[in-house]
Formats: C-alpha cells, sequence, structure tokens
C-alpha cells in the first residue's frame, strides 16, 4: 500500500471527495481529510506565501529592486519630504 497527499484549493475538496468516493471500494483502503496545521495558526498562510514567493522572484529576475538599509533610509525620506510638502498646500 502506498499513501498519497493531496493539497486541495478552497471550495474542491468536496468534488474530490466524491471522485474518491466512487472508487474507494475497489482501490482506496481509507481517505482522510486533515486541516494543514499552517492554517491553524495563520488563515492567510498560503496568501502570503504566495505574495512573498513571486517579490522573490521579481528581485531575482531583476523586475523589482532590492534595496539596500541605506538606499532605503534615503527613500523614506525623500518620500517624508513629498508627502510633507503635498499636505503643507
Amino acid at each position: 500500500m502506498q499513501t498519497i497527499q493531496l493539497q486541495v484549493k478552497d471550495g474542491y475538496t468536496q468534488n474530490i471527495l466524491d471522485m474518491l468516493g466512487s472508487v474507494k471500494d475497489i482501490m482506496l483502503e481509507k481517505i482522510e481529510v486533515k486541516q494543514d496545521p499552517n492554517l491553524e495558526y495563520d488563515a492567510y498562510f498560503y496568501e502570503r506565501k504566495a505574495h512573498l514567493d513571486k517579490t522573490i522572484e521579481a528581485v531575482d529576475n531583476g523586475t523589482m529592486k532590492m534595496y539596500d538599509s541605506q538606499e532605503w533610509e534615503s527613500e523614506m525620506l525623500d518620500l517624508d519630504k513629498e508627502i510633507e510638502a503635498v499636505n503643507a498646500n
């Protein structure tokens, strides 16, 4: 016997269970649904992970600039000055 683990997109669990149920008596020993432990601590874990993965990919392929701490500090100071100028008017 072998074990297969599936990660099912939200809203499709019942569809998968229905499909597996049709062959359960012939091919399957047991069907068990487990909640992902990451979601117990953070309901948005996978959404945030996907966003972070895209950000890392963008930095790696050069479409997003990665600032060092000095560049970031300079950019934030410039942004503060721009905001103050807009609010002054």
